[in-house]
């Protein structure tokens, strides 16, 4: 999904001020800029039938969810990386900045062919360093599989398959059907 844009470094503000005009979303891994592919109908599909079972149980309470067009970022070595996760939620009161957020709680990603390894790699290794998260969720598009990585059980995976089965989002004290997430694909 991700391809290189440039490779000259770009400071944060210039990054984030050319972000806000551009048509294409960029990702920002320590001073460089990688352009970031579209998706299919399955991996869209799936982000909103996620997005639309997790969403209304976080009404009237702290927690805010969104979807594919909100930054989240973080330090690694004082670096600054700015990632756009599939979904994101934040329970932290001090996630008020209107163009991205810091503290997220739960980050899901959808696989894809062009990104499974990047989401299941590097992404992995910088969203574990942000103190805040409590899970890190992988849901494959080519079969009824999502894998949960949570950091009371020091980041080791879970791995839930078949359509029958339910993924526990224990960040958020709730249970989806993998039926409800893979509908219509």
């Amino acid at each position: 999904m991700q391809t290189a844009a440039k490779n000259d470094y770009v400071p944060v503000e210039e990054y984030l001020a050319a972000e806000e005009n551009s048509e294409v979303r960029h990702e920002y891994l320590g001073g460089l800029v990688y352009a970031m592919a579209g998706t299919t109908p399955a991996h869209n599909t799936i982000a909103l039938n996620l997005a639309t079972n997790i969403r209304p149980r976080l009404k009237g309470g702290p927690c805010r969810l969104y979807m594919s067009d909100v930054r989240v970022n973080f330090q690694i070595r004082d670096d600054d990386y700015f990632y756009y996760p599939d979904i994101v939620v934040t329970c932290d009161s001090r996630d008020t900045k209107q163009l991205f957020i810091s503290h997220p709680k739960l980050i899901i990603e959808v696989l894809s062919d062009s990104t499974e390894r990047i989401d299941k790699r590097e992404k992995f290794f910088a969203y574990t360093t942000i103190e805040s998260l409590e899970e890190y969720v992988l849901v494959s598009q080519n079969a009824a599989e999502v894998t949960v990585y949570r950091r009371a059980n020091g980041w080791q995976s879970e791995k839930i398959s078949g359509l029958e089965a339910s993924v526990a989002l224990n960040a958020l004290e709730l249970s989806v059907p993998l039926n409800a997430i893979f509908e219509g694909v």
